[in-house]
């Protein structure tokens, strides 16, 4: 606005000067009425001339100042919708991440509920009481309890197993069964399987007990799951 100002005074000062050339000529001309009408109207024109400039140049001002503000205030909602952008972004990021934990919470609840559900089914698939000792059996009964605790198995498994196989050979080693060819113990087929163990396996219910463990331990895991896979669907 100052330089406004300064063009304004300018303009304003030359008129003056003019004004004062004009009525200085007037006391110089013959006719003094027309010289005196004659500076009055130039001085109004001028006057008018600089006025407008003035006018002109101050609307110019206001104008660029009106859209500097507006440019800055579209600027300020650019800033504003990235700033919600972002925002929202991070809380979709948060829920998901919330959602992801929760699902691998439940997950795990699960799998462990189902690992409790299948150790408690494996402890004791039966009713009955756990024996005490190997002692409590005879025959090839003591000697497969007294081999399956070597192997690494609780006496809780021992029902379980005397289950099985009082079902397969009724513990007979030489039990064979006519239709299938299954033979032993623990009716492997064919028998000659458990001549892995030793060459004896026709005869020794310890081989024929070895071999019948390492079956089970590799195929089911544990004696109590064989007994329930064999309750399942009839074989083990």
């Amino acid at each position: 606005m100052s330089r406004l100002w300064s063009r304004f005074g300018a303009r304003t000062a030359a008129v003056a000067l003019l004004s004062v050339g004009v009525a200085g000529g007037v006391y110089l001309g013959e006719d003094r009425q027309t010289q005196q009408q004659g500076l009055t109207a130039q001085v109004g024109v001028a006057v008018e001339q600089v006025e407008f400039e003035y006018q002109r140049e101050r609307h110019a001002a206001h104008q660029v100042q009106a859209a500097q503000q507006r440019a800055a205030e579209y600027q300020a909602k650019l800033r504003a919708a990235a700033a919600a952008k972002e925002a929202a972004k991070r809380a979709r990021e948060a829920e998901a991440a919330a959602a992801s934990r929760k699902k691998a919470r439940e997950a795990a609840a699960k799998a462990a509920a189902a690992k409790a559900a299948a150790a408690k089914t494996e402890s004791k698939p039966y009713e009955g009481p756990i024996p005490a000792s190997c002692a409590e059996f005879s025959g090839n009964r003591e000697v497969g309890c007294a081999l399956m605790v070597k192997a690494g198995f609780g006496m809780d498994q021992f029902p379980c197993l005397n289950k099985l196989w009082n079902k397969e050979s009724g513990w007979n080693h030489k039990a064979r069964n006519p239709s299938s060819g299954a033979y032993g113990i623990p009716q492997a087929l064919p028998g000659s399987k458990m001549g892995s163990v030793a060459g004896d396996w026709q005869t020794n219910p310890a081989t024929q007990i070895k071999w019948g463990l390492g079956y089970i331990e590799g195929r089911y895991g544990s004696p109590c799951k064989a007994w329930a896979h064999s309750q399942d669907v009839g074989w083990y």
